[in-house]
């Protein structure tokens, strides 16, 4: 049987002998697929990203400076985020802290080991993601915070108290003394103490903001 064929120019159905259909698409029809697959494509990223969350910072909660800064995290924002999230979590650097229960050599001790491992995070993201302006952002307000919001305080205070501190373990009548008690006893304790816990009240709030990063939805 001689081969049928029905529809238009663009689109053709072919019917051999056997009775077997066959369709044959124009090239223009299938350019026009692609390019509508394109665009939609397009479309939907330009959509999701639209849809990100927006986080404003302000810098001055943290007590590096007084800009806010305004971004979308991506998933690589949110690694970051979270890695500093969770070593915030589990020391005393991001918790808050209670003199009469804390001691002061402890929490240099675990503010100094943040500075260590925060560095190593910050090594261990690729050049590639550091160009995208909203990772940068981040990484920055993290070199900030240890650089503006922590170094002042340990410069200022630590090698002196610890000095003190170390220095009054030495002395006889202070052996039965628990160490919360006898850290009070140190000649500016009220002027460090209050320093420490403005300090302690920042970093908080900074672990609250890489909570919020990590935790972030699409808006609806």
């Amino acid at each position: 049987m001689a081969a049928e064929s029905t529809g238009s120019t663009l689109i053709k159905f072919l019917i051999d002998s056997d009775f077997r259909i066959t369709m044959e698409v124009s090239p223009w029809v299938f350019a026009f697929f692609v390019l509508a697959l394109l665009v939609f494509l397009l479309a939907k990223t330009i959509v999701s990203r639209s849809r990100i969350a927006d986080f404003e910072i302000d810098e001055a909660e943290f007590g590096v400076g007084d800009q806010k800064i305004k971004l979308k995290p991506n998933l690589v924002d949110k690694q970051i985020a979270y890695k500093i999230w969770v070593e915030l979590s589990t020391r005393k650097i991001g918790l808050p802290i209670n003199l009469e229960d804390d001691v002061i050599t402890e929490v240099y001790d675990s503010w100094f080991s943040f500075f260590s491992v925060t560095r190593e995070l910050i090594k261990d993201v690729p050049v590639s993601k550091f160009q995208r302006k909203e990772t940068e952002m981040i990484i920055r307000l993290s070199i900030d915070v240890l650089n503006h919001g922590l170094r002042p305080h340990l410069t200022r205070w630590q090698a002196r108290y610890r000095r003190w501190y170390e220095h009054e373990l030495d002395v006889a009548g202070n052996h039965d003394i628990e160490p919360q008690m006898l850290q009070k006893k140190y000649p500016r304790y009220k002027e460090l103490s209050i320093d420490l816990l403005a300090v302690n009240k920042r970093l908080i709030g900074y672990r609250n903001k890489m909570y919020s990063i990590v935790s972030s939805v699409e808006k609806r």
